[in-house]
């Protein structure tokens, strides 16, 4: 159940109003609706070629909805020049499925590499060293600072990838399956630093899982994603409970 039963009140950060986008005679998204509430962690799931990935990459501009709304943070991002785009990404996070480390960079080069590219956001004074050190103890990594990605376990490279979406400071964090590739102890220790991350920053969040465990313990609302639409909304307890064959199929273990 939410956390807070006020969340539904709260301020939108995020609105996605009927979003269609296909690929010649594949109808991926057929009207897709989605609201994310300040300070709410919002799951959703979908089988694979559902096309969450697809409303990801409309939704950061990646890719070009066939019709449809997409407001952040009170923004429609079809209206928004590159340079307005590329400020507004800045306060967006998005942590990668495969972590998506720079190979070739150690860890301290990695998180240095967005804080190059946003250098608006935080003005002259920066203090690079201050945040990147203050980004890793976050996610318990500060005496990692100078190893290369090779040398980290996946779970180490997750937080590592963590931290690098947290030193912009975002208010709305992205997780495209933070969990997946993981063991079921280290997936835990993902999913307890997420929440703690939420707790600690009230980010907004946003996060496409397969998951059950996870979005069991995450989520404050779930969505699912079903023949492009939003098929079913409502809490863990609601979802997982409903009599729906097509809502049932996720749960079942």
């Amino acid at each position: 159940m939410m956390r807070d039963k006020n969340i539904s009140k709260s301020k939108v950060v995020l609105e996605i109003k009927d979003l269609y986008k296909s690929f010649g005679d594949n109808h991926v998204l057929n009207g897709f609706n989605m609201l994310l509430h300040q300070g709410e962690n919002l799951v959703i799931m979908g089988k694979s070629g559902s096309g969450k990935s697809v409303m990801i990459k409309c939704l950061v501009g990646l890719m070009e909805a066939d019709s449809g709304l997409i407001s952040v943070m009170q923004n429609d991002i079809t209206k928004l020049t590159q340079e307005a785009l590329d400020i507004l990404r800045a306060d967006i996070g998005f942590l990668f499925q495969g972590s998506a480390l720079y190979d070739s960079m150690t860890v301290r080069e990695n998180l240095e590499f967005p804080l190059r590219r946003h250098t608006k956001k935080f003005g002259k004074d920066l203090d690079t060293e201050k945040l990147v050190i203050g980004a890793l103890d976050n996610v318990g990594l500060a005496n990692a600072i100078d190893l290369m990605p090779s040398e980290l376990s996946g779970g180490m490279k997750r937080r590592v990838a963590l931290a690098r979406t947290l030193i912009l400071q975002p208010k709305i964090i992205l997780y495209d399956e933070p969990t997946s590739g993981l063991d079921p102890i280290t997936a835990k220790e993902i999913i307890i630093l997420m929440q703690d991350v939420q707790n600690k920053y009230g980010t907004s969040s946003l996060i496409i899982t397969h998951d059950v465990d996870c979005a069991r313990v995450i989520s404050d609302r779930m969505i699912l994603l079903i023949d492009g639409i939003d098929y079913a909304i409502g809490t863990f307890d609601e979802l997982s409970t409903h009599q729906d064959p097509k809502i049932k199929a996720f749960f079942k273990q």
